[in-house]
């Protein structure tokens, strides 16, 4: 497994398992299954209500806790130090562990700011391997990485290839912090999985839209979370460490993005 290094020295692994609207009830089955694949990283959040699920698999699977990365984010309602301390040791309790690996705030409402201090005491605490923000408008990032003691190591926000945060990948490598996505696949819209160009990609490689998708991504030092409940499509989005995209075919997903702009446009006017 391929990993990035953090900006605090600790080592990611750049293609993890997200279990966003996994549900409580299949959530430990998911995560065994994905466990199984080769995932190391998992994805889950106070707001997944699947914290549990994920927490039993760990404790299931046979794997040393040492060996899997745990990602969780403190929700907009456990905003504000106060509540913020008291959700982070909450979240460890249900995954049944001493630490996380990686800890997010999760939006950028509510006090924001004193449950970044919350998550700064949790490091240094050992509570949290590293600590970082998602859905992180350049702005609020800037805001927030400037005065903050310890800079975000992740920012964990909407990108694919019909939204690349190109600039804002720019503006988060000043303070050291990784691009981390949501939605690697759009979530499905605009036709992605039929999609012309990523499909002609495909067929040179014997890899599907998806892989492509992840492999574009990765590519860029982009950490990927795709999320499946299958465990075939699990294994598919594992594979994509054996191809490499070239120059003028990264080329053809720069301008897909361009043309889906376009498209997007002409529909609002």
């Amino acid at each position: 497994m391929e990993t990035i290094r953090l900006n605090n020295g600790v080592e990611m692994p750049i293609l993890g398992y997200g279990v966003y609207q996994v549900t409580p009830e299949e959530c430990e089955r998911c995560v065994l299954d994905a466990i199984s694949v080769g995932y190391r990283s998992i994805d889950t959040a106070q707001a997944y209500y699947n914290e549990d699920g994920v927490g039993n698999a760990v404790r299931k699977c046979g794997v040393p806790r040492e060996e899997l990365f745990i990602t969780t984010k403190v929700w907009i309602s456990n905003g504000g130090y106060e509540k913020a301390k008291v959700s982070i040791d909450e979240s460890l309790r249900k995954l049944q562990s001493d630490y996380v690996d990686l800890l997010l705030i999760h939006q950028p409402f509510n006090d924001y700011y004193g449950t970044y201090r919350a998550m700064e005491e949790a490091y240094k605490d050992g509570k949290a391997r590293a600590i970082g923000v998602s859905n992180f408008y350049p702005d609020r990032f800037i805001d927030l990485a400037e005065f903050c003691e310890i800079k975000p190591a992740v920012n964990q926000v909407e990108t694919h290839v019909f939204n690349q945060q190109v600039k804002p990948q720019e503006i988060m490598k000043k303070y050291g912090t990784k691009v981390m996505s949501w939605g690697p696949f759009a979530e499905g819209r605009n036709n992605f999985f039929s999609n012309e160009v990523l499909k002609a990609i495909g067929e040179r490689y014997g890899k599907s839209v998806a892989q492509v998708a992840l492999r574009f991504l990765i590519q860029r030092d982009i950490i990927v979370i795709p999320k499946s409940t299958r465990k075939e499509r699990m294994i598919e989005n594992f594979d994509v460490f054996d191809f490499t995209l070239i120059t003028a075919e990264v080329k053809e997903n720069d301008e897909l993005l361009a043309e889906c702009r376009m498209k997007i446009y002409r529909k609002k006017e």
